[in-house]
């Protein structure tokens, strides 16, 4: 089987000791050696042209795609896909969002494999408790499109969803939940690859998301679309989830999954 590494990790844009953080994040970048990353609350100064995802990817051979959402007075808030393969096409996708909340997008890179031309989305859901119905109305947006940009290769979606796996937003991708007579049916990376635990990347055991006062739980995802052993996630884990001198890399983990794209 051909497999591609892919990483999500929301990198919590400038807030806490940054550039600490950054040499964190590019280490862990180093070490397990991603093809594919994909960065939620990625930082744009849209005046100096400087962003925190290009920052990341900087030594490390990565070509970088970029999608702004919220502007704030400090510069842009989006998603970013780091890629060590040809990015080939990409797209800013404006996803719904609810009057007065943070505006979100979806990222849309065509990435060229081995195999292929490989569909990846970045995404950054509403984060508000009481935003479920946006959100479902969200990924059943981001499912719609990569039934649309969706070729041979299986799409692979990963970001902050900001809801945990019993959700009906999360469970409407996994196809177990039907909404206006529609289904769809996506793979979870951590129920396929992961080690059985709960999977927690918004965790108190990290100093910076226990500030929050929120309980522990999983709301970062790596989805596939399964076609037999294409799209299986064969392994994936907790990722950029360790402590350097009581600096996190972020307030959330993420994780990274190896997914198989092509059955030699």
């Amino acid at each position: 089987m051909t497999t591609v590494r892919v990483a999500t990790l929301n990198i919590w844009g400038r807030r806490g000791p940054w550039k600490d953080r950054l040499g964190l994040i590019k280490a862990e970048l180093a070490r397990r050696s991603p093809l594919l990353v994909g960065l939620q609350e990625v930082m744009r100064d849209e005046r100096s042209g400087s962003c925190q995802a290009a920052a990341i990817a900087a030594g490390l051979g990565y070509e970088v795609a970029y999608a702004p959402a919220a502007r704030f007075d400090e510069g842009v808030l989006g998603n970013a896909l780091l890629s060590r393969l040809p990015i080939r096409e990409q797209r800013v996708l404006p996803m719904p969002t609810p009057p007065g909340a943070e505006a979100r997008s979806l990222l849309y890179a065509a990435v060229e494999s081995a195999a292929g031309l490989l569909p990846v989305f970045v995404t950054h859901l509403d984060w508000q408790g009481d935003h479920g119905a946006a959100r479902l109305a969200q990924v059943r947006f981001i499912a719609a499109r990569a039934a649309e940009l969706t070729g041979d290769l299986p799409p692979v979606i990963m970001g902050d969803f900001n809801a945990e796996p019993d959700a009906d937003e999360i469970r409407y991708l996994r196809g177990l939940h039907v909404v206006d007579g529609e289904s769809v049916c996506f793979a979870d990376a951590w129920v396929h690859g992961g080690d059985g635990s709960a999977g927690e990347t918004f965790s108190r055991v990290n100093d910076y998301a226990r500030r929050a006062r929120e309980p522990s739980r999983r709301i970062d995802y790596i989805f596939t679309r399964r076609k037999g052993a294409l799209g299986e996630p064969r392994h994936t884990s907790l990722a950029f989830a360790t402590s350097t001198g009581g600096v996190w890399p972020s307030d959330h983990f993420g994780l990274v999954s190896d997914i198989v794209v092509a059955a030699d």
